[in-house]
């Protein structure tokens, strides 16, 4: 640097400040310049970069507005997904407090059938028991009937009519069974 000054001292002795300031002709000029730039960024390029950034702002707005539209809808189905959850465990509960009460209306009704199947095999067994009493009954008269001809017949060596001697042998055991 000392070179730079040594070189402009030897030139003309003036000092090295007209290296930083301008003349006056040339600041007048670049003044103007200045202004006129000024100008026609300000008439030109002033409106445009405004409707730039009022672009920007509105996309900016709308682009918050969406998200809080978008947001209101989430929520509204946030909102309807838990109703929908709610109403689907209830449902829920109720089908199964119906198959609770359609089971115990099954099992009562299975258990009174089978009672009265029970009741039906019971009545259908004594009915059986009486039956077979009946006819045990019958054919014991009858065997006593028969013996008792046949000892009457070898006791009395007689012949009695077998009719007759099981009309007797009938009365005996009806007398019989009206006493017991």
């Amino acid at each position: 640097m000392a070179p730079l000054l040594l070189l402009a001292q030897a030139e003309g002795g003036r000092s090295g400040l007209f290296l930083i300031i301008p003349e006056i002709h040339e600041l007048i000029w670049g003044i103007v310049s200045f202004a006129v730039l000024a100008f026609f960024l300000w008439k030109f390029a002033g409106p445009a970069l405004n409707r730039m950034l009022d672009a920007r702002k509105q996309a900016v707005v709308g682009g918050l507005q969406e998200a809080e539209q978008a947001k209101q809808e989430a929520q509204g189905l946030l909102d309807d997904y838990r109703q929908q959850l709610a109403n689907a465990k209830d449902e829920a509960n109720r089908i199964i407090e119906e198959a609770r009460e359609m089971a115990e209306t099954m099992r009562q009704e299975m258990t009174a059938k089978a009672s009265s199947e029970a009741d039906e095999i019971v009545v259908k067994a004594r009915a059986e028991v009486v039956a077979e009493r009946d006819r045990a009954l019958t054919e014991v008269r009858q065997e006593v009937a028969d013996l008792s001809i046949d000892l009457a017949e070898r006791v009395v060596q007689g012949s009695l009519d077998r009719e007759t001697q099981r009309g007797l042998i009938d009365r005996y055991l009806d007398e019989l069974e009206r006493m017991s």
